[in-house]
């Protein structure tokens, strides 16, 4: 249903799973193992997987900290996206990339939830896009220290808050990822 004409293909976007950004974030093994399994599914369906990468601060293009976690590795032809702020779309090439492969519908994954998840989903949104988030497949660090919630408290509150996201002529969701049907159009 999304604002984007002749844009009916979905994506999937995996924000920042890099060693600098999720290292000892929150359930940090089990969200990869999900995001790797949708990433497994994803390229089965031919769905493109589209890979953020955050080079700001320490993590420095080709350091240790700004790579893509092990476990997860990206294949020839897969869109490398670099950003240095929050929201994907903001001052990169993700737009351009979507719009070349048809693309209206996603579905996000990735870290951190409080900063770059809902920066992205919310930059996707206001662009068009119907916006997806996997609930189970996103995590942050925890930020207690600072006032914040637990992180737990964090990823439900935002699992909660997109699922009643409305717009019109396009829709926000949620789903988990062992029900998420990346192929579906619909």
């Amino acid at each position: 249903m999304t604002t984007l004409e002749n844009r009916p293909n979905t994506a999937l976007i995996v924000v920042d799973v890099q060693n600098g950004v999720v290292e000892g974030n929150h359930d940090r093994d089990a969200v990869v193992s999900r995001i790797e399994s949708l990433v497994e599914k994803a390229r089965q369906d031919r769905v493109p997987v589209i890979w953020i990468q955050d080079f700001d601060g320490p993590r420095t293009r080709g350091s240790d900290a700004w790579k893509i976690v092990p476990e997860l590795s990206p294949i020839d032809g897969e869109p490398l996206v670099d950003k240095k702020y929050g929201d994907s779309f903001e001052d990169t090439t993700l737009e351009s990339v979507l719009s070349d492969l048809g693309v209206g519908r996603l579905f996000v994954v990735g870290a951190q939830t409080d900063a770059c998840i809902r920066s992205t989903l919310h930059g996707a949104y206001v662009r068009g896009y119907d916006t997806t988030l996997v609930s189970d497949a996103h995590t942050t660090e925890d930020q207690t220290a600072w006032g914040a919630p637990p992180p737990d408290q964090v990823i439900a509150h935002t699992n909660l808050y997109w699922a009643s996201q409305t717009a019109p002529g396009r829709t926000a969701g949620v789903v988990e990822a062992k029900d998420a049907d990346l192929a579906g159009r619909s």
